[in-house]
């Protein structure tokens, strides 16, 4: 498949390669596409180039090959080692980039719309969950070459950085980025400028500019208001990922929405369906509508048309993931909608409206996804029943069972996730290319014969990956802070690459209850401290404007852990994907404990068990599927009980189980050292999380259940 940006892209390699020796032109042309990401060797072709710049730089390819002192870039070229294996990697992604779709409709293709994407840690276009999981859908799009495009926003400053101070109190930070240092080009039209579309917004046009990523065979494009043309307050709409001020927030879904289909248009792309991944991008379906009513078709076709054309997914029953707007900041920003639709505007922003005739009830861009599309679904079998409950009254007359949500389970991108060393003890056991094959059940039945001890053993290698990683971070996270220097220390000598090891990071949000792990801080202490050790790598961002979460951060940060606490108990800061790729994979034992039933899915726990980590989590989201009493612990998930009582039950709960079960289970050794019972467990967490929670299952159900594109 060919799409609007190729030729700017091959120039950008190019010229790229054009200021290296001539031997690293194949690593110049793979910068330019983040197939390298989830190769196997792929990172470790940019890395051996420069460790110390590569971990800089924040794994950038372009920027490595950009700043890298010449020795660094003439040592490569004479390592003949690292040249084969470029080679091998360059040949095989041409070779798949090269090969045919996997259904026909090539020339009229899915196209994904959503305010984030969480690619890779160098591209700074994502902020938690919801990216990650987008990102993870382009990439396996890619590995199933589906013909799928995917429409976002390039934010200038992208999410913000955390550092916390001595008192545990939370402090934001931007850092600019330059787009002319990322995998990425800007598209150009024949006359060889930037290819513009315009948005109108608060009553003057906004111009937009088109940045092309390669994320595999999928094309990113992502909307750029930094344009000349553009006031300073237009061109700050794109410039940080859910900008607190919701004037300009509007102003992004708008940008995102309307921009996201005249983007598509002037890149001649005209889809088959349109998937909006969540509310962020409800405006599109209209946008759709606009276009058959200026062809000459009334509203009510031209809608009926645009949903017809759309599908929704909403993630979350939080209310702050469901944003409503009043009608007086719809006009603001967005202006007179319904002119352009040729209709009233009490029948546009009813659509938006649980009581469409209501004028004092504001918009909300959840309920004009589910009006707006010919299907809604939740992330899980439980969000989906969720999902029901809360949007039961925009079906009037159907029950509750009858409300037409249904759910796609999220799932994971098994080759971004899964480290390299447990990647490798798989390959040896499940057969050649078992990764293309992961959805299916009979795939992971090799598990069994695997060895207990070759297991363990590489058990025991990612821990001790993670231990290190730990002691490096924590010593620079304490000096950074103006920590004592014993402290610091400390930090440096954190962790015991043979200890039971508990890991808990994911975006801190009061319903997620951080705080549960020291609701009995007595009982912490006698875990951390006792004859069977425990340490526990807490991680985590508050949003900026969330004060609530800030204060749970706050106390679980300052938190005193017992003696030597500060060598069982590490927070690291700035919580992003590279972070979370080592937690994940390091980690003996991933909790998650949010408050049912406001968990909508969640990810992490599929990524840890991927890797042979056992998830303890309470019985809400994709957990509440996963769990059979063989592989991994649970907390019942009674969402009826009064959110206090409900704390001091699962706090409980979480300490009898880390007590009398997950410790004794990981100690419990046979003769061969080996804990036998634990690693069933881990066997039972591959054979069955491992087919039904793969980005591929995934994939399969949108494309049969929700896209229909054959």
């Amino acid at each position: 498949m060919t799409w609007a940006g190729d030729r700017d892209l091959a120039r950008e390699a190019e010229e790229l390669a054009a200021k290296l020796p001539p031997v690293l032109a194949p690593l110049a042309q793979m910068a330019f596409n983040y197939r390298w990401s989830w190769a196997p060797g792929g990172p470790d072709l940019f890395r051996d180039i420069d460790p110390y710049r590569w971990g800089m730089q924040r794994e950038n390819p372009v920027r490595l090959l950009l700043q890298a002192p010449a020795e660094s870039l003439i040592r490569a070229a004479n390592n003949a080692d690292l040249l084969q294996r470029a080679d091998r990697v360059h040949r095989t992604i041409k070779e798949e980039m090269a090969g045919p779709v996997s259904v026909s409709s090539t020339d009229r293709p899915i196209a994904f719309l959503c305010a984030e994407y969480g690619i890779h840690r160098s591209l700074p276009t994502y902020g938690g969950g919801l990216g990650i999981l987008a990102g993870d859908i382009l990439k396996e799009a890619s590995d199933m070459a589906l013909p799928l495009v995917a429409v976002g926003i390039l934010y200038r400053q992208g999410n913000f950085h955390q550092r916390i101070d001595l008192g545990g109190w939370q402090h934001e930070y931007w850092i600019e980025t330059d787009p002319d240092r990322l995998p990425a080009a800007l598209v150009t039209g024949f006359d060889g400028l930037p290819l513009t579309i315009e948005v109108p917004l608060r009553g003057r046009d906004v111009v937009l500019q088109i940045w092309r990523v390669d994320v595999g065979r999928v094309a990113l494009y992502l909307l750029d208001a930094a344009r000349p043309e553009n006031s300073r307050v237009d061109r700050w709409i794109t410039s940080r990922l859910y900008v607190g001020d919701r004037t300009i927030r509007l102003a992004q879904y708008a940008l995102l929405g309307v921009g996201g289909i005249r983007a598509l248009r002037a890149l001649g792309i005209d889809p088959a369906v349109v998937h909006l991944n969540e509310g962020h991008a409800a405006l599109a379906p209209l946008e759709l509508a606009r276009e058959e009513v200026a062809s000459g078709r009334p509203f009510k076709e031209a809608m009926a048309d645009g949903r017809d054309r759309t599908v929704f997914t909403t993630h979350t029953p939080v209310p702050a993931g469901n944003e409503t707007y009043s009608a007086e900041q719809i006009r603001e920003v967005l202006g007179d909608l319904s002119s352009a639709l040729e209709t009233d505007e009490g029948t546009v922003l009813g659509l938006g409206r649980s009581r469409p005739d209501d004028p004092e009830e504001p918009l909300g861009l959840t309920v004009l996804g589910i009006r707006t599309s010919r299907a809604t679904n939740a992330v899980s079998r439980v969000h989906e029943q969720v999902s029901r409950l809360m949007w039961h009254h925009l079906f009037p007359g159907h029950s509750i069972d009858d409300v037409p949500i249904r759910h796609v389970t999220n799932g994971v991108h098994l080759p971004t996730w899964m480290a390299p060393a447990m990647r490798w003890l798989l390959d040896l056991y499940l057969g050649e290319g078992w990764h293309r094959r992961a959805a299916e059940p009979a795939t992971w039945e090799g598990v069994e014969d695997i060895p207990d001890e070759e297991l363990w053993s590489v058990r025991g290698q990612l821990r001790a990956g993670l231990v290190d990683y730990v002691r490096d971070r924590a010593v620079g996270d304490r000096l950074a802070r103006g920590e004592s220097t014993d402290y610091a220390e400390a930090g440096g000598r954190a962790f015991d690459p043979d200890a039971l090891t508990i890991g808990l990071a994911r975006r801190v949000a009061a319903y997620k209850r951080l705080g549960l792990l020291i609701y009995e801080s007595d009982r912490a202490r006698q875990l951390l401290h006792g004859p069977r050790p425990v340490q526990v790598v807490l991680a985590g961002k508050a949003h900026p404007s969330d004060e609530e979460a800030k204060q749970i951060l706050k106390r679980v940060f300052s938190e005193k852990w017992g003696l030597n606490g500060g060598e069982r108990v590490a927070f690291l800061e700035d919580y992003d994907m590279g972070m979370a790729a080592q937690l994940v994979s390091g980690c003996d034992v991933w909790i998650n404990v949010p408050r049912p039933p406001l968990e909508a899915s969640g990810t992490s726990g599929m990524k840890a068990s991927l890797n042979g980590a056992l998830n303890l989590s309470v019985l809400d989201g994709w957990w509440s599927e996963a769990y059979d009493g063989t592989n991994g612990w649970a907390i019942e998930g009674d969402g009826s009980l009064d959110p206090e009582e409900q704390d001091a039950r699962d706090g409980r709960a979480l300490y009898d189980i880390l007590e009398s079960k997950v410790a004794p289970s990981f100690y419990e050794r046979d003769r061969s050292g080996i804990p036998a019972e634990w690693v069933r467990r881990v066997k039972a967490s591959l054979r069955t999380i491992g087919p039904r929670f793969c980005a591929t299952r995934m994939m399969r159900e949108y494309l049969e259940t929700t896209y229909r594109i054959s």
